[in-house]
């Protein structure tokens, strides 16, 4: 019992940090702006990473490559310290590669985990306080995502269900990436 809430303890820490590092990527990708009280704290909270490989990795206009490999590493760390914590050895040499290609599906299922929880605050925000504060932060972090989804799916007597529509194909997506997640590193 006490491993699986150590275990409990290490994913959901790591996944808190891998999802700024993916809120810094994604902020840069929309071009939110940079003064903004909620990028601020996400600035700050992935800096300490950010900023050494920032002299390596160059950012273009649209990718900021330093997040991305700062949230790859931290799911990297993820894995390590979760496969040692459970089995109490390090990776087998054997489980290298497998391992390093569960830790970018490691990291995939943090991006899909945080569009679900943005799309899933926006959408009962909506219902309850549509003109909340946070409103307009959450819409410009989740327009791009569901604008292809409102072009396709008509408005039915005013009600937008592209929410519930991102939100199916992010859990149907979620459940595909641990499948292949346990299949490479059974974690």
């Amino acid at each position: 019992m006490f491993i699986s809430i150590l275990l409990f303890l290490i994913e959901i820490s790591f996944t808190i940090v891998g999802a700024a590092f993916l809120a810094r990527a994604w902020l840069h990708a929309i071009r939110f702006h940079p003064f903004n009280p909620f990028a601020q704290l996400i600035y700050r909270l992935t800096e300490w990473l950010c900023k050494p490989l920032r002299v390596m990795l160059p950012t273009s206009r649209s990718i900021d490559f330093a997040s991305l490999v700062g949230v790859y590493l931290m799911a990297v760390a993820y894995l390590l310290l979760a496969w040692f914590t459970f089995y109490g050895f390090l990776l087998p040499s054997a489980l290298w590669v497998p391992g390093l290609l569960a830790a970018a599906v490691t990291a995939a299922r943090w991006a899909v985990t945080m569009v679900i929880w943005l799309t899933l605050i926006q959408a009962i925000l909506s219902w309850v306080n549509p003109l909340a504060p946070v409103m307009p932060i959450l819409r410009t972090l989740s327009d791009p995502l569901l604008e292809p989804i409102r072009r396709i799916l008509p408005k039915f007597s005013g009600f937008d269900f592209s929410p519930l529509v991102l939100l199916i194909l992010g859990q149907v997506t979620l459940l595909v990436l641990k499948s292949i997640n346990y299949t490479l590193v059974m974690l």
